[in-house]
């Protein structure tokens, strides 16, 4: 049977470098942990938490599961939650998804893998929810890594409607919590723009984080229109509904001013 000793040369090679570099670590590692986030991610193997923000071992409390999902009903993921947040204390929840999530793709194509398919119907729900939005997107590789931001935008509600979290902004502790995404091709993280302080900011954020995917949508929609004039005309005519939110409007208006500034210098700005 393979002992698996090439994994252990190298753990004696890290452990090696890393005294090197700093001689007490492992001791002081070892008397304490302090970090100052929770990192609740995609259980893939090509998103190692610790190294793609750059932190060392102590600093990043870690959550993963496949498709980095928050469940009301997942004592696992709630007990690391309670933990990190009323006994180490962390000030930053972070929810970080990745493009080319594999859990997120089969959900997006409805695929069967046997089990996880129980798991994954949380991700077929923020599908079904968002379908208008990834209805719009012709090219199936960039609606599911739609899918992949629209998922994490999701996750970050469930995180600021547990207990744990209400809680802790009930009793006045500071806690933040953060929507990021992965990319495998650059090795990026991007900010969706879904970060909550307060419970009452929930909502809000959330809506103006999807108004803000559904601007970049229209824009992209409209890049591909720009040398036809008709397009400006087409989104008059949608401007003057009556059936759209003011939030929709507002997102339309925007697309409208930032396609109007390609027309004119071919310059996205």
């Amino acid at each position: 049977m393979p002992k698996l000793t090439h994994l252990f040369e190298n753990n004696r090679e890290w452990s090696a470098h890393i005294r090197e570099k700093n001689p007490d670590f492992f001791r002081k590692l070892s008397q304490q942990q302090s970090p100052g986030y929770l990192w609740i991610g995609c259980s893939d193997s090509r998103v190692p938490a610790n190294e793609i923000v750059g932190l060392l071992p102590g600093e990043l409390f870690v959550h993963r599961n496949v498709a980095n999902l928050v469940v009301h009903t997942d004592l696992n993921c709630l007990s690391v939650m309670q933990f990190a947040v009323d006994i180490l204390k962390v000030r930053h929840i972070i929810v970080c998804g990745h493009y080319g999530c594999s859990g997120v793709l089969a959900a997006f194509r409805r695929e069967r893998l046997g089990l996880s398919d129980n798991w994954l119907r949380h991700v077929e729900d923020v599908r079904l929810k968002h379908q208008h939005l990834l209805a719009g997107i012709p090219n199936p590789s960039e609606a599911s890594n739609r899918l992949c931001e629209l998922n994490v935008i999701e996750q970050v509600v469930n995180v600021c409607q547990t207990t744990i979290a209400r809680d802790a902004w009930e009793r006045g502790q500071e806690l933040t919590v953060n929507g990021w995404i992965y990319g495998l091709q650059d090795g990026i993280l991007r900010d969706l723009n879904i970060t909550v302080t307060d419970f009452h900011e929930t909502i809000p954020t959330y809506q103006s984080a999807l108004s803000g995917l559904l601007t970049i949508q229209i824009v992209r929609l409209w890049a591909d229109l720009t040398l036809s004039r008709i397009g400006l005309w087409v989104f008059g005519r949608l401007m003057q509904t009556d059936k759209m939110t003011p939030k929709t409007q507002a997102a339309l208006q925007s697309a409208k001013e930032i396609a109007h500034e390609i027309m004119l210098t071919g310059i996205v700005r």
